[in-house]
């Protein structure tokens, strides 16, 4: 913190709001705007736990008001577990370009989504309606009730009928991991009536859709992917309306899954160039989806209509020496890394889904996922040739598919959600 700051209070300026300005101005300027009044450039790493307080009653006071409303407490910081202001930078920067009143930040994904469920079980709402495919551990934690959540599977069509007295929240992904399908939010959102819409925006981020603007009343991401962009931070958040946000924050001091502030200050110059990345990993990614669209060796392309830098696609050969024969390319889980990433869902992000369900939802055994990074579309066309090639015996010669074919990128700065079904090309 800059000690010179006229005022006392560790988020002055920080949430600071204004006119409305292009997506691109706020990855770059949201959570900073304070910066050049402080005589500061780059955003300062608050990494105290604590902090002092000669004034025990007022000290006494601003507690009370937290337990009250799970606000952010009035004057400088009580202590880490309460908030910190470089996380609650990361916090105001990705709520403007989420669209949402507030963001909490949790220490992964998985974290906050459990502070959700645990959220809506203090209410007394412990069921959740849920659209497979989810993320693979999301999915082992509704199914294996191990917050007390009960959870009811369901198509799009069946939310409606799905939703109970004790109906507390109605999860969907979009695009889904990993076979990419969609849904179309703002329908969902009409079927869920008054009980809270989360949707799991990791694969899309705020570039391709804000779920806000489709209805949604809660925002998840797993911020370690595309929001930290480099593979080297772990963090989730949760971007919704101030009232959840609360709640949110008291179920982060009460259980401690707080993000650490130098992640905090990773996933904020993460957001810096998340739309420059993300359009540029999906024009690839398209082109791409194309060629293996036209490989005589891969059996389906899964691709989003809202388009990404992700793509599933499905072999007629052994996948797993698909991902054994991948060179350039990283064999490895996660995903919206600056590099390319491939995996093989039912043994590693799946496999903890029983597999009747996993099948199910559309995950077959023969499914590899790619996360598309920034590398040049022409090597990484050949690392999957050839790659190709070690699964079928085949020479990448002689399944050259469309090597020179080009299409635009689909990506816009905000693009509508509600587009069907993804695209089996």
């Amino acid at each position: 913190m800059d000690s010179s700051a006229a005022s006392t209070h560790a988020y002055d300026g920080v949430r600071t709001s204004g006119a409305p300005r292009a997506l691109a101005t706020e990855a770059v300027h949201a959570g900073r705007d304070d910066l050049a009044r402080q005589g500061l450039h780059a955003p300062p790493i608050d990494l105290s736990t604590t902090y002092p307080s000669y004034d025990s009653r007022a000290e006494a006071a601003r507690i009370d008001a937290f337990a009250a409303t799970g606000a952010d407490p009035d004057g400088p910081p009580v202590y880490g577990r309460l908030g910190n202001p470089t996380v609650a930078r990361f916090e105001t920067a990705l709520a403007r370009l989420e669209g949402a009143e507030s963001a909490v930040a949790f220490a992964s994904g998985m974290a906050a989504l459990s502070a959700v469920l645990l959220a809506r079980a203090s209410a007394g709402l412990r069921h959740v309606v849920a659209v497979r495919p989810l993320y693979g551990c999301s999915d082992h934690l509704l199914t294996a009730r191990l917050l007390g959540s009960e959870v009811t599977w369901t198509d799009p069509a069946g939310i409606a009928d799905a939703l109970r007295p004790d109906t507390g929240l109605v999860m969907v992904e979009t695009p889904a991991n990993p076979t990419l399908a969609e849904v179309d939010l703002r329908a969902v959102a009409h079927a869920c009536g008054s009980v809270p819409l989360l949707a799991d925006n990791t694969f899309a981020t705020p570039v391709l859709q804000r779920p806000v603007e489709q209805g949604a009343r809660l925002v998840l991401h797993s911020a370690t992917k595309y929001l930290g962009g480099h593979g080297d931070v772990l963090g989730g958040v949760v971007a919704c309306d101030e009232e959840l946000a609360g709640v949110l924050r008291q179920i982060r001091f009460a259980t401690g899954g707080v993000l650490h502030p130098l992640a905090g200050y990773l996933l904020l110059r993460g957001l810096s160039t998340l739309p420059v990345r993300v359009r540029a990993a999906s024009a690839t990614a398209a082109e791409l989806a194309r060629r293996l669209t036209a490989d005589p060796r891969v059996a389906r392309v899964h691709y989003p209509r809202i388009g990404g830098a992700m793509i599933a696609f499905e072999v007629h050969g052994d996948p797993h020496e698909v991902i054994a024969g991948v060179r350039l390319i990283t064999p490895a889980v996660s995903l919206g890394s600056v590099d390319t990433l491939i995996q093989h869902p039912a043994s590693i992000s799946h496999r903890i889904v029983d597999p009747h369900d996993r099948r199910g939802a559309g995950v077959s055994d023969r499914l590899l996922r790619l996360s598309v990074g920034l590398e040049d579309v022409e090597d990484l066309w050949d690392d999957l040739r050839e790659a190709l090639g070690a699964a079928t015996g085949t020479p990448a010669t002689a399944a050259a598919g469309g090597s020179g074919v080009t299409i635009p990128s689909p990506v816009r700065a905000s693009a509508p959600s509600d587009r069907g079904e993804p695209l089996n090309l």
